[in-house]
């Protein structure tokens, strides 16, 4: 069902209208993609009229719908079945489609989307990351930006690895169709974004050079030094606990770390914590698992020392420039140090040499406290959600 609410009659000047598409309602902020649709759309309000059209396979509560409402003239959501899910999956098995792509893509919601273009008439169409561009490609009436965020492929080759018998087979599958539909569709969009120059790098298109690379910001006011928490952890690890890439880097931590280090203590926190993780994370008593948390910030504060050992996956880690942001000392392994150049995080990939820079920072609190006050002026220098607006608006309206 279409849920059109928050249309606002206006007497000011009229805006152009962006039609901005995601593949999930852009609130709570608990995952990357929908941090970056929140600010984005926030900063792009100011010089457009934004319809949000979102797919969801959750309930939205209208409090999370009262968060976008300032910034939107037009919020649609398409709920997506779960049984209309699983029978895409399966008819796909026989088709060329992602799996990711089978899995948002509806043909009747396709079918409703394209009913609000010929209304709206959007002046530019704004698609976050591939997997609902199925829904907008074949509208010609305005130019487009895809923003790609990263290369799912690469993402998906990483995790191959880690994989066996038929799982490695349908990662491998998946990788390769990714890898094949992330070039197919680069030119059903005028305008393209990646959110690091690794990703651009890695864009298996000929015409690569002509993506932007637009980074995250991180909102320094939220994400600051909290004078009044004593840190009561040694470290400290931030992030979605139902994606991949952090489960991996947990699991890597304790295993080549925690286990024979248990004078280290662990915090953990995060959104989507799964029974399998939580009771794996209770096998250590060197590490305390919280799960979700309201206020992200204590979490933050109640660690000496941010980790971010992530071995697969790829993109910016937001984590990692919140923890900078909270003027905490961060080693990361070089995958998660790539996205971020030339910032001022230790970088340590084998385990001895990932606790060597534990102790280091431990030891001497005055070095830990410097690297810290040059993370957070390197992310105030550097990161701002203002800066990467004005640039996608100044990429939209130069064209």
């Amino acid at each position: 069902m279409i849920g059109l609410m928050n249309f606002k009659t206006s007497y000011m000047e009229t805006k152009p209208k962006l039609l901005f598409m995601t593949s999930r309602f852009p609130f709570p902020l608990e995952k990357g993609d929908k941090l970056r649709a929140y600010y984005l759309i926030k900063g792009l309000s100011k010089h457009y009229e934004v319809h949000l059209i979102s797919l969801t396979d959750e309930p939205i509560s209208d409090a999370w719908k009262n968060e976008l409402r300032p910034y939107t003239e037009a919020i649609h959501l398409f709920t997506l079945n779960r049984w209309g899910i699983l029978c895409r999956l399966g008819i796909n098995l026989v088709q060329q489609l992602p799996f990711q792509l089978a899995y948002f893509t509806d043909f009747f919601k396709k079918r409703r989307v394209t009913k609000i273009l010929q209304l709206v008439k959007p002046d530019h169409i704004f698609c976050q990351m591939i997997r609902p561009a199925e829904y907008v490609k074949h509208y010609h009436h305005c130019r487009k930006t895809l923003d790609y965020m990263d290369i799912l492929s690469i993402g998906m080759e990483r995790r191959k690895m880690q994989m066996k018998g038929i799982r490695r087979w349908i990662f491998s599958t998946e990788a390769q169709r990714l890898k094949e539909y992330e070039q197919r569709i680069f030119n059903y969009f005028e305008f393209h974004l990646m959110i690091s120059q690794q990703d651009a790098d890695g864009m298996p298109h000929p015409q690569r050079n002509a993506i932007q690379v637009v980074p995250n910001g991180i909102c320094t006011q939220t994400f600051q030094p909290l004078k009044d928490v004593t840190p009561d952890h040694d470290l400290v690890f931030v992030g979605n606990l139902s994606y991949a890439p952090n489960i991996d880097a947990i699991h890597w931590l304790c295993e080549k770390v925690l286990r024979k280090r248990k004078d280290l203590r662990l915090l953990i926190a995060g959104a989507n914590l799964g029974h399998k993780l939580n009771g794996y994370c209770q096998g250590f008593e060197n590490v305390t698992m919280l799960g979700w948390q309201d206020n992200i910030q204590q979490v933050y504060a109640r660690g000496k020392v941010f980790v971010a050992p992530m071995q697969i996956g790829t993109g910016l880690q937001n984590k990692v420039l919140e923890a900078l942001s909270m003027q905490l000392p961060c080693i990361v392994s070089s995958l998660a140090a790539s996205a971020i150049p030339n910032s001022p995080l230790i970088v340590a990939n084998e385990p001895e040499e990932f606790a060597n820079a534990i102790d280091r920072l431990l030891s001497l609190p005055k070095e830990a406290t410097l690297l810290g006050e040059k993370g957070r002026k390197f992310v105030e220098d550097h990161y701002s959600w203002e800066t990467s607006t004005n640039c996608i608006y100044d990429l939209i309206r130069r064209h």
